[in-house]
């Protein structure tokens, strides 16, 4: 009998360095990292400069996935922790949401992960979420400088109730408290002492549902 085994089976573990293991699949396959960076959208420089110079710290977990599937091997392989049971694993993501005039966001870069327990994420009924930085102080008292915060994705549709969201408003990436009122999406600061909230059309990235804060 015939058993065909992919390259990658005779790989080293190289899960403590992921530039090496991502270098030696290329490798086993025959392809570049300009090649590999063009199959993930990616501008021809973007596999080697994260080799080579760092940059990102991290594999995205988009890019990281399409990376495993091409090649046949755990994500591990390419720097994802291994599973922990009992918990949740969130991106930490290198994204500040201003809580005042707005940052600019050409790219979300993974710093990390943090983990949050399974009976926690599902008393959220969070689905999708990753975890940014609060930038400002136009959410004081409730949010504050520097906070992080957990953001559900999946959860993109405010009522007239309102609540957290973060949003994306004429291409500035905020925190804000939305609502609908009027037939349109209303963002407002809760610091009265805050500058109104610039007009403009207001995408909803998703909701706040988390916030994790160190002692002060």
């Amino acid at each position: 009998m015939i058993v065909s085994v992919s390259p990658a089976a005779f790989l080293p573990d190289f899960s403590a360095d992921p530039r090496a293991g991502l270098v030696a699949l290329a490798r086993s396959r025959g392809h570049s990292l300009a090649a590999l960076s063009a199959m993930l959208g990616r501008n021809q420089a973007y596999l080697n400069q994260y080799v080579n110079r760092g940059t990102p710290r991290l594999l995205p977990e988009r890019e990281r996935r399409l990376l495993a599937v091409h090649f046949g091997v755990e994500e591990t392989v390419l720097g994802a922790d291994h599973p922990r049971p009992g918990v949740v694993r969130l991106s930490r993501l290198d994204v500040a949401a201003s809580a005042g005039p707005g940052a600019n966001v050409d790219a979300e870069v993974e710093l990390g992960a943090t983990y949050l327990p399974v009976d926690l994420a599902t008393r959220l009924s969070l689905r999708s979420g990753s975890v940014i930085r609060v930038r400002g102080t136009s959410m004081e008292p409730g949010l504050l400088d520097g906070d992080q915060i957990v953001v559900d994705t999946a959860q993109r549709a405010p009522t007239a109730a309102g609540g957290l969201f973060v949003i994306r408003l004429d291409g500035a990436l905020m925190v804000k408290r939305v609502r609908w009122q009027g037939g349109r999406l209303l963002a407002t600061s809760d610091n009265l002492d805050a500058p109104p909230v610039p007009d403009g059309l207001v995408e909803v990235v998703g909701r706040v549902v988390w916030q994790m804060r160190a002692p002060r």
